[in-house]
């Protein structure tokens, strides 16, 4: 199994989980975080002062799969989040040593 992390952009939130769910894949888990990558924040203009804003909303998906779903998943988000500009965002693959249901017990990959 792995644990795919996508830190996305908040617009592309609805475009990534409609790709997901139109797939077989509706399983996750969303954190509303702020960072920044090589841009080190974007400047913006607010009543004509300019300014940094170096930590930029973004938006972080953890997902679960099976290690056979793993680069259909990563070609989902990558494809669904894509606007071409600088922030899109990165995806990290990890791997899972155990997943565990709580109601249940089922353990590995039945308890996906």
């Amino acid at each position: 199994m792995k644990k795919i992390e996508a830190i996305i952009r908040p617009e592309k939130l609805d475009d990534v989980k409609r790709a997901l769910e139109k797939e077989g894949f509706p399983s996750m888990n969303l954190t509303e975080i702020r960072g920044r990558g090589r841009q080190k924040g974007a400047k913006l203009t607010w009543r004509g002062t300019e300014y940094l804003m170096e930590l930029i909303p973004k938006t972080k998906l953890d997902l679960v799969v099976r290690d056979e779903d793993t680069k259909k998943v990563v070609s989902i988000i990558r494809k669904s989040a894509y606007t071409g500009n600088i922030g899109d965002g990165k995806i990290f693959v990890l791997p899972v040593e155990e997943a565990i249901r709580v109601r249940t017990g089922e353990e590995g990959e039945e308890a996906l």
